[in-house]
């Protein structure tokens, strides 16, 4: 079965969370919006260190790196069965200037048609209710979870 790693940023401002998320690009995610979005992640191949890929798709995804203490979050098994590792950060970023690499899809499905698509379209912050709102409903534990973490350490 597959398994994917990647990272939930978070930042604090006043009395809220603010979760950085990503919209996946192309066609079949054109019109998508609450349960599409997603941390910045993608999939583990044999042998690699799960928090190296992170960084690595984080960068890919966001033309930025990041460093600092990551916090391992527990992993949560998605709906298509896909297992995704992730660890969060505290930073923030700058949404202006984000760009993501591309990668070739079909499109119309089975025409034998290639088209260059950008692997994400859209980065965003959202307050907690509204990152739970829009993220993989799967995903959502990673915020839960951080939450609850952060709680205790208050």
């Amino acid at each position: 079965m597959k398994t994917s790693a990647g990272i939930l940023l978070f930042k604090r401002e006043k009395n809220s969370q603010y979760y950085f998320l990503v919209h996946p690009g192309g066609p079949y995610w054109k019109n998508k919006d609450a349960g599409a979005w997603s941390i910045p992640k993608g999939e583990i191949v044999p042998d690699e260190d799960p928090l190296e890929r992170a960084l690595i798709e984080f960068k890919e995804e966001t033309g930025q790196t990041i460093q600092g203490k990551f916090t391992a979050l527990s992993p949560v098994k998605q709906k298509g069965g896909k297992t995704v590792y992730a660890w969060a950060l505290e930073s923030d970023l700058d949404t202006s200037g984000l760009y993501s690499n591309t990668l070739q899809m079909e499109w119309p499905p089975r025409s034998s048609k290639m088209i260059e698509i950008p692997e994400v379209d859209q980065w965003e912050w959202f307050e907690s209710a509204e990152a739970k709102r829009r993220i993989n409903p799967a995903q959502a534990a990673f915020i839960d979870e951080l939450e609850k973490i952060l709680n205790e350490v208050k």
